[in-house]
């Protein structure tokens, strides 16, 4: 197959050790008056606080929401633009976790085009720009910093949903890991696992030849040459830091790969998109109210071992990847039998749950979530072994008993 690819990203990216204290630049750049959204913890901080007046000494008026609550309920978003509306902000800043930048994406949108936030659920419903946006992570995970969706929970709906758009990437992604350095152990291990299986599930998705019309009709299209280079780094970088980050938190070489690990992953699966494993984690987050990282990586060795066989050597060249080739006689079955195991010892070392199981998904509620995922269909159909109605019970149940053999069925 020719080579193929294509990427949206934002216009710059930032990324190192210091390179917060570039936002009142950046901000001075973009625009004159800033609607800054983050939580209630990190704008009690002494950082955030610094980076508030250094964009305010540089003549930008700010207003503060900091609200920001996990998971972006609906109607939150509603209040923070009807508070920023008389504001007039040309700009929004988003400061903290995924939630956060989320928050900002979605506050861009509604001041820009109006109407209520369930017009734009799904893909290319936003219909021009938004007021740009810059995101600043202090988490290492979402990766978005970098990507076209903004995910929201919605009280009239089951499972989260996705606004995806082009539109909606950051004009600019500032990414310091000392930001990173107060993460708790167990957020470290929950955002880099979900960073860790953004780049896995884009290394492996559905390859799709490179028609013209591809990515101007899909915001999610697969597989490419250059979302590959980013979701290979991100492995990397996870692969050898992500224990060490969990470990010890203080530790800034860990941190910054964790970090980069999160925002190539972003790069990768913003245009490549995800799989099966987040398929299954929606309804399995809305049942069990375990975090969408927690639960996109349980599933996620199992999701391997079923992909396997039309992605032996993809998964192989995960396994490369986490340090475990070249290895000379070994085949690339092996090798992905490797990486498979390797993920679920890096997982199962920082704590992640093994099984659906053990995040609380209820027995009788299996074939429900099965068939909820398998409705999923811009994740489904990424996937690189496709997946009927029994394969995808077969695999939610193999990932609930703990059984990863059954998972390859």
């Amino acid at each position: 197959m020719s080579l193929f690819a294509a990427l949206r990203l934002p216009r710059e990216i930032l990324f190192g050790i210091g390179q917060r204290h570039a936002l009142a630049r950046v901000a001075s750049r973009t625009g004159r008056r800033a609607l800054v959204c983050t939580d209630a913890r990190f704008a009690a901080t002494p950082v955030f606080a610094e980076m508030i007046a250094a964009v305010e000494t540089a003549g930008i008026a700010v207003l503060v929401h900091d609200q920001t609550l996990p998971d972006v309920p609906r109607d939150t978003v509603a209040v923070c633009v009807e508070a920023a509306r008389g504001f007039e902000p040309d700009m929004v800043i988003g400061i903290g976790g995924g939630s956060c930048l989320d928050m900002a994406k979605c506050a861009s949108l509604l001041l820009t085009h109006g109407g209520a936030l369930a017009d734009y659920y799904g893909e290319f419903k936003v219909p021009a720009p938004v007021l740009p946006v810059i995101a600043v992570p202090t988490t290492a995970g979402t990766g978005s910093e970098v990507t076209p969706v903004a995910v929201v929970s919605d009280p009239d709906r089951t499972l989260k949903v996705g606004i995806s758009s082009p539109y909606l990437i950051a004009a600019a992604a500032i990414c310091d890991p000392e930001l990173t350095l107060s993460c708790p152990p167990e957020l470290t291990a929950i955002a880099g696992a979900d960073a860790l299986t953004h780049a896995i599930e884009a290394f492996t998705a559905m390859r799709r030849p490179g028609d013209p019309d591809l990515a101007q009709q899909h915001v999610f299209i697969g597989k490419s040459d250059l979302s590959d280079q980013f979701a290979l780094h991100a492995i990397r970088l996870l692969g050898r830091s992500l224990e060490k980050a969990f470990a010890d938190g203080s530790d800034i070489d860990a941190r910054a790969d964790v970090m980069m690990g999160a925002l190539a992953a972003g790069c990768a699966f913003g245009t490549a998109g995800t799989a099966a494993a987040h398929a299954v984690q929606y309804p399995v987050g809305a049942v069990t109210h375990t975090p969408h990282g927690l639960g996109v990586a349980t599933m996620l060795p199992y999701v391997m071992t079923y992909n396997r066989r039309v992605a032996a050597l993809e998964i192989a060249t995960v396994g490369r990847a986490l340090g475990l080739g070249p290895i000379g006689v070994e085949d690339d079955e092996t090798l992905a039998d490797a990486a498979i195991g390797e993920v679920s010892r890096l997982f199962a070392a920082i704590g992640i749950a093994p099984t659906l199981a053990g995040l609380g998904l209820p027995e009788d509620r299996i074939d429900w979530a099965a068939e909820q995922a398998l409705g999923i269909g811009r994740l489904i159909k990424n996937n690189p072994r496709s997946l009927d109605s029994a394969g995808m019970r077969a695999l939610v149940r193999a990932a609930y008993n703990g059984d990863l053999a059954a998972s390859s069925l």
